[in-house]
């Protein structure tokens, strides 16, 4: 009995697959890349289509690029405030004070939850700067989308208008033909 509950399992295992397959690609975008080189396979997003989306979406989110610009500049401005406050050059020099003096425990808490704000705008920046250098490239996406999908969308008008003169042909059709005029 053993042999056939271990046989159940591996028949499971290998149903299930497949659809562990398009569950792992649709999380990582659609698009994964496959990494073989270690004992097991690991699938991870492709970082440039995330890239271009997140642009995209920024461009669809603000109304210019000025005020994307100033966000831009915000996001800075509060950068060089902490290393200014802090002394220190980096999110993780401001961890690292942590061990090296004692603080209350408000700070203790502080000093960390800045330092991962830190690392978010870091990040955010170099997506805002993207989508800032792109954004007449972005701006002409978003345009040739909403053109195909207005095209798109009129076909299917188009061929439901076709499909049903086809379906109708015989009612639509005279049945005695017209008669030349003299």
């Amino acid at each position: 009995m053993a042999g056939k509950e271990g046989c159940d399992v591996l028949d499971t295992f290998i149903d299930s697959h497949e659809p562990t397959k398009r569950v792992l690609e649709r999380l990582v975008d659609g698009i994964p890349h496959r990494d073989e080189s270690g004992p097991h396979t690991t699938y991870y997003p492709g970082y440039r289509r995330q890239s271009m989306q997140k642009a995209m979406r920024l461009r669809d989110s603000w109304h210019s690029v000025e005020e994307l610009t100033n966000r831009l500049v915000d996001m800075k401005t509060q950068i060089r405030d902490w290393k200014d406050e802090f002394d220190v050059e980096s999110p993780n020099q401001l961890r690292g004070m942590l061990a090296d003096e004692s603080f209350d425990a408000g700070e203790e808490d502080r000093r960390p939850e800045i330092a991962r704000e830190w690392e978010h705008l870091q990040h955010r920046i170099k997506t805002v700067g993207f989508a800032i250098r792109e954004w007449e490239h972005l701006q002409h996406r978003i345009k040739t989308v909403g053109f195909a999908i207005r095209e798109w969308e009129h076909l299917q008008h188009r061929i439901k208008t076709v499909g049903f003169a086809i379906r109708e042909w015989d009612f639509l059709a005279p049945t005695e033909p017209a008669e030349a005029s003299s």
